[in-house]
């Protein structure tokens, strides 16, 4: 082991999921029922909050979006890019997995899967939609959980922070293009216009704002305590607005979801493929170019996560609330952890064997 991961594992010692973090999936389950229900009983109050739209925009979804994001983005400090020299193998093989196989692998995945295997036993109308919303799930890299998961891996913190920060940056610019090339290669019809409004309004202008208000939270050498309290009153805030959000899209997919139960399990198979896929070549490259397993394990799990939260609104932006897309993008939410977590175990325990080959 280098002297840098024994250093990350004395500090990562003890590391320990949050209470809600590890129980995600269960949450989203019962959004899941929750939502069904309201949707079979208050079909008005849902139908009200639909209309409730600007320049194809739901409004309560946006505040809610950004009541996910912001949290999250406050979280990144863009200065750590100038760690990127110091790891830039991992970074580059982490770059190549995120942006130049995981939506390609994705939308792959969907075609072979969404619109061919298994589209005798979904909705037809709704196969384009699917495909879409996978689509955009693999497009954005992760933001928050991946601080979750470099803690729970021994992942070093720097190289971490770097790779976020780096990926943040190239989502302003190069989410969009990706997202409109995938979708024009499965013969979907690209709303540009929708397209690049939900860019500025769920990256370009979070980012902004977020920057500032950190840059303003850490004007003197009480930042650090000014920040952490602010995050610590906004996280209830984004947890809230997380479940609010699922209720609300299982609200308006019940009836989807009644009469085809089995439309989640299809949906979420693509996904676990393309997690693990990403996840072991990620882990593997690292290893043949002879990268620390503190950089190896969070550049893998970097890899095969995806930023739900920005997935979520660019499908409800551009598909709508009662879109295949936007199911599509929560059934991602729903295996997030359970599969993520079961990357960190892969890469945790397959230490020796990574580092003997160092």
């Amino acid at each position: 082991m280098s002297v840098q991961c024994e250093t990350t594992a004395s500090r990562a010692a003890g590391a320990e999921m949050p209470f809600f973090e590890k129980y995600l999936s269960l949450w989203v389950a019962l959004c899941i029922v929750v939502g069904i229900l309201l949707g079979q009983f208050l079909p008005g109050f849902f139908e009200s909050l639909g209309a409730m739209e600007v320049a194809s925009v739901n409004i309560p979804i946006a505040v809610l979006i950004w009541l996910m994001i912001l949290p999250m983005l406050l979280k990144i400090d863009f200065h750590s890019l100038m760690e990127v020299r110091q790891h830039w193998k991992g970074v580059g093989v982490t770059l190549f997995i995120n942006w130049g196989v995981k939506p390609f692998s994705m939308a792959l995945l969907a075609w072979i899967f969404i619109r061919n295997l298994f589209a005798d036993w979904l909705p037809a109308d709704q196969l384009d939609s699917y495909i879409a919303g996978l689509i955009l799930l693999a497009a954005a890299p992760c933001t928050a959980m991946v601080f979750v998961w470099s803690g729970l891996s021994n992942g070093h913190p720097g190289f971490t922070l770097s790779q976020v920060a780096l990926n943040d940056l190239i989502m302003v610019f190069a989410f969009a293009p990706i997202v409109a090339l995938l979708l024009g290669i499965s013969s979907i019809h690209v709303p540009w216009a929708t397209l690049f409004l939900s860019v500025v309004l769920y990256i370009v202008l979070p980012v902004i704002v977020a920057t500032l208000w950190r840059q303003w939270l850490m004007r003197d050498e009480d930042g650090q305590d000014r920040l952490k309290r602010v995050l610590g009153r906004m996280h209830p805030l984004s947890l809230s607005a997380l479940l609010i959000t699922l209720v609300l899209l299982f609200g308006f997919q019940g009836s989807q979801i009644i009469t085809k139960p089995v439309i989640i399990l299809l949906l979420a198979i693509p996904i676990l493929i393309q997690v693990y896929f990403n996840s072991g070549l990620a882990y593997l490259l690292n290893k043949k170019f002879g990268v620390a397993h503190c950089v190896a394990a969070p550049s893998a799990l970097i890899g095969a996560s995806n930023f739900f939260e920005l997935a979520v609104a660019a499908a409800i932006s551009i598909f709508g609330l009662q879109s295949g897309a936007a199911l599509a993008t929560v059934v991602g939410v729903l295996v997030e952890v359970p599969v993520m977590l079961s990357v960190v175990r892969i890469v945790n325990r397959s230490k020796p064997w990574y580092e003997a080959g160092l």
